[in-house]
């Protein structure tokens, strides 16, 4: 697959980790991949999971070429209409594909800015608590996504709307001895986000909502092995997707006041800062693959009272680690099924 040798993937701008793919032609680019489908997920994995695909804009106009790539990637493509019961993210050419958008059905309204918007340098603020809404895909499943592909139909002007990705991998590497050693044996409690049980709702005394096999929550490793590269890497969400009700870390006292969430609040300060983090600016056609298993992400404000943000994603199942080997998938009880 020549592209991988050529000029065309070059290493990230601003960024420790991942790589830049210049497409000429989106169908002859994918018709390659399907060619010899562990080559592009093998280059995922020696970017430390982040890839970043620029000229991709032919996704808009044939849909089904985004979840043509997202094959290779592992045996199971998401359909969002078995998994999700928020019918209204549907992609209407593909229940494979939602849409992250403020347009309606969505209604997806953005993160609220920071306070204060920028750092003391004039820089996009990356650094928790700064910036808030860290995540992984669906980290309060059983087990979570491997990968996702993440594309931009219509974003945001580009110092708006940014995505924020951090490399888990060498926030693990960058831990020092006594912090990695403690990691090591935590496991996190993850939660679906606006259920009642983040951060702030708990903070204010809100009643939480009840929960099904969709939501959780679920115990996760918050050092994970990943599969292919052997590589450990912090995973870890926080706010939203974090349980504050019964964690956010498991055998530790629960709560937004306890030795357990100054922990998460050290973790977290760690594996986002500024020499781990990129932050994508989008133009249309953009198409960013990221790993669920080694990095976490954040979206960014822009004004939906001006502008539109129309992105889709797809998730891909099917190599967790050992760490879930013979469980049942968590959202597949008589809740879900009947």
């Amino acid at each position: 697959m020549d592209w991988v040798h050529d000029r065309k993937v070059l290493p990230l701008p601003g960024a420790t980790f991942g790589r830049l793919i210049e497409i000429d032609d989106a169908e002859t680019f994918t018709s390659a991949v399907e060619g010899a489908p562990d080559v592009l997920p093998a280059l995922l994995c020696e970017a430390g999971g982040l890839l970043v695909l620029k000229g991709m804009g032919a996704i808009s106009g044939h849909p089904e070429i985004l979840v043509r790539l997202s094959h290779p990637f592992g045996s199971e493509v998401e359909d969002y209409a078995l998994t999700s019961n928020r019918h209204n993210l549907l992609h209407p050419a593909s229940t494979r594909i939602i849409r992250i958008s403020n347009r309606p059905p969505m209604n997806f309204e953005p993160p609220e800015p920071p306070n204060p918007p920028r750092t003391e340098d004039g820089e996009l603020p990356v650094r928790f608590p700064h910036r808030r809404g860290w995540h992984t895909d669906q980290s309060f499943r059983r087990p979570p996504p491997d990968i996702s592909l993440f594309y931009a139909h219509e974003p945001a002007p580009r110092d708006q709307g940014q995505t924020l990705y951090a490399d888990g991998t060498g926030a693990w590497e960058r831990l020092d001895d006594d912090l990695a050693a403690i990691a090591e044996n935590l496991v996190g409690i993850h939660v679906a986000p606006f259920k009642g049980h983040g951060e702030d709702d708990v903070r204010d005394g809100r009643e939480p909502h009840a929960l099904n096999e969709r939501d959780g929550p679920q115990p996760q490793p918050v050092v994970r092995v990943h599969p292919v590269s052997g590589r450990k890497a912090l995973y870890l969400c926080e706010r939203e997707q974090m349980d504050w009700i019964h964690g956010p870390f498991a055998g530790m006292e629960p709560g937004v006041h306890g030795e357990a969430a100054q922990l998460l609040y050290r973790l977290m300060h760690h594996f986002t800062q500024p020499a781990l983090t990129y932050a994508h600016h989008w133009d249309q056609g953009d198409l960013v693959i990221y790993d669920n298993r080694c990095t976490i992400h954040s979206a960014t404000w822009f004004d939906a009272a001006k502008h539109n943000r129309d992105m889709w994603r797809t998730t891909v199942w099917g190599n967790p680690g050992p760490f879930y080997e013979g469980e049942s998938r968590s959202w597949e009880g008589d809740a879900v099924r009947g």
